[in-house]
């Protein structure tokens, strides 16, 4: 890389790295150089070479500031119409998750109002909630489909997310959710679904160029292991990842499945146990953790994190924005949920929305600070990576730059 080519400089800033296998990575008084959108140069600033000397009447200096690499929100749902605060009364009343969605009301509601809304509309209801990721420091985002259920309705949410990546100037990756809920109209045919799912929908879509992996929700409120398995091998067929909503209400060894075929992620895992644990460290799958979702819904069973971390399975956190079983804004709420609610360390927090989060979307170039990886960087209102955590709401990103560019 040409040194004198180097579009940013950022000087004095308390870099936490998170390059090596461990650990913050931390250099005190750190500076760091980019080009073309990508990390040119970091070390401490007492070091920087001479060749970046032109760029020191532009750089900014962070007076000790604390910057991370870019974070990672590795599982939304955050493309969709309407909203389910009526459904968040009834549970505070005592309603559970499963008896609205029998009633039909959950994700067949959002279903029925994410269907009548054209692109123009889903755009304009969607775009706020990612702003709001990227205000707090997200600078890549993977967004599922799964709220409309047919063939028009999944092609308009998948290219609303590819609009927001585009409009926002940060990267997002698309997930397929077909296998989410049964639409009303197969209601007693759900083999038909799930062919058609396969059959049609995941290939027209993948010739679109609009899916970059496959989801499914693999419950009893959802589908079978059996129906998953065939969704899973038609996207294997096509050379799609997949990752699966697995053990949240119940156990369906969703986690064994979901590393059966390599996972990038098995997402959620309340109910996951010993077998299942040790399917995922087998195999190398990341376990996605969701604590808005457990802290909305006041669930009690915890995912089994000691035994995550005793077989050294990858830990990633995300913030499952959806409208109803976690309407959540921030990845930084999510990362102390994660520490106060399941009992993660800040600095695992800190790893599970960089490092692990880029692994559960398949992207080597981003998620830490090292020379050639993707410029994306958060210069934040904290001196301390733990702070990232401890802070609960406001605003703490300062500058945040997506593959060199500040956007915001």
């Amino acid at each position: 890389m040409n040194p004198a080519a180097a579009q940013g400089l950022i000087l004095h800033a308390h870099l936490a790295t998170l390059a090596a296998d461990h650990g913050y990575g931390l250099i005190e008084d750190g500076a760091i150089a980019w080009r073309k959108g990508r990390i040119a140069w970091l070390g401490p600033t007492a070091e920087l070479p001479h060749a970046y000397d032109t760029l020191r009447a532009t750089a900014v200096d962070a007076h000790g500031a604390l910057l991370t690499p870019g974070l990672i929100d590795a599982h939304t749902h955050l493309v969709f119409a309407g909203e389910r605060a009526q459904e968040f009364e009834q549970r505070l009343q005592g309603a559970s998750y499963e008896a609205i969605a029998r009633a039909g009301g959950g994700i067949l509601a959002t279903v029925r109002a994410t269907r009548a809304a054209d692109e123009t509309g889903l755009l304009a209801a969607s775009l706020p909630r990612a702003r709001a990721l990227l205000a707090d420091g997200v600078t890549t985002l993977e967004i599922k489909s799964g709220y409309a259920l047919d063939l028009p309705g999944e092609t308009r949410m998948l290219r609303v997310a590819r609009r927001i990546g585009d409009e926002l100037g940060i990267e997002v990756r698309t997930t397929l959710l077909g296998l989410h809920a049964l639409p009303g109209e197969f209601h007693s045919r759900r083999a038909d679904y799930v062919r058609e799912v396969c059959t049609h929908w995941l290939p027209h879509l993948h010739t679109e160029g609009l899916v970059d992996a496959v989801d499914a929700f693999c419950e009893g409120i959802g589908f079978s292991a059996a129906e998953t398995r065939a969704l899973f091998i038609a996207a294997r067929a096509l050379g799609l990842p997949v990752k699966l909503h697995a053990d949240q209400l119940s156990n369906l060894h969703g986690a064994a499945l979901a590393a059966e075929f390599a996972a990038l992620s098995a997402d959620h895992l309340e109910c996951t146990d010993a077998a299942g644990v040790a399917a995922l460290a087998a195999a190398g799958t990341v376990a996605m953790l969701l604590p808005g979702s457990f802290y909305v819904l006041r669930e009690t069973r915890l995912p089994p994190i000691a035994a995550l971390r005793a077989a050294q399975v990858p830990m990633a956190v995300a913030t499952d924005l959806n409208p109803g079983t976690a309407p959540l804004r921030s990845l930084r709420v999510a990362m102390n949920m994660a520490c106060t609610l399941f009992g993660l360390t800040p600095l695992e927090a800190l790893r599970g929305v960089t490092v692990h989060a880029a692994r559960a979307l398949a992207l080597n170039d981003r998620g830490r600070l090292a020379q050639g990886l993707r410029a994306d960087l958060v210069l934040w209102d904290a001196t301390a990576p733990a702070e990232l955590s401890y802070w609960i709401g406001g605003t703490l990103a300062r500058t945040v730059i997506a593959a060199g560019q500040r956007v915001v």
